[in-house]
């Protein structure tokens, strides 16, 4: 057992998962990691925040892409609401689907290496965090120990199959969001997303493929 008085599944650099019988909890902490590496001094609320986000995004997208939220507060302990979701057991996928609409961060680097991210071949003379002709996918793999390595479309392929890795590509987010609704996401300290029964535009929108068990 935890302080939570839950058993411990597993507890990842930013995240914890607990058992809830048919479902499960996830916890973000405060925790902050760069590049597989998780910081000495945690920064307080960003568990809310993280959360916060994540709810926005698949509160919005949840028409588009099916996802595992049951609820925000139903069976989420007072002490960690807002920092918590209970969600469904899945089956995970090992493929991060990565959506791109600006040219930044690990794809700039790739970008100024070879002129390409994950094999599509962009326009030459790109500016860092440009945005881009259109959004491109730009799938990276989930690794069990060390980096997610980056994939090009096929390698998602022979990963998941292909109408499971072509879910993922931009046509199913880009171009397809509603208008952003009048509330925002919760803010360290204030109070916990809203759905309480089963019922995240940033540079890159991410997801982790996943399917029932």
């Amino acid at each position: 057992m935890t302080a939570l008085d839950l058993p411990l599944i597993a507890r990842g650099k930013v995240r914890e998962l607990y058992d809830l019988g048919d479902a499960l909890l996830i916890v973000a902490s405060d925790r902050i990691s760069t590049y597989d590496v998780v910081h000495p001094t945690p920064i307080p609320g960003k568990g809310q925040v993280l959360t916060g986000l994540s709810a926005f995004w698949f509160d919005r997208t949840a028409d588009l892409v099916p996802n595992h939220v049951i609820s925000y507060t139903d069976d989420v302990p007072q002490a960690i609401r807002g920092r918590g979701v209970k969600v469904r057991r899945l089956r995970m996928l090992p493929v991060e689907c990565v959506v791109r609409g600006y040219i930044t961060g690990s794809g700039w680097k790739d970008y100024q290496a070879t002129g390409a991210v994950s094999g599509i071949a962009l326009p030459a003379g790109l500016q860092e965090s440009q945005e881009l002709p259109e959004p491109i996918f730009t799938p990276s793999t989930k690794a069990e120990e060390g980096h997610d390595e980056a994939i090009d479309l096929e390698g998602a392929v022979a990963a998941v199959g292909g109408p499971r890795a072509r879910r993922g590509r931009p046509g199913r987010v880009a171009g397809a969001l509603p208008a952003p609704p009048p509330s925002t996401p919760a803010r360290a300290g204030s109070s916990s997303p809203t759905r309480s029964s089963s019922s995240a535009s940033t540079t890159t929108a991410r997801w982790s493929s996943a399917t029932r068990s």
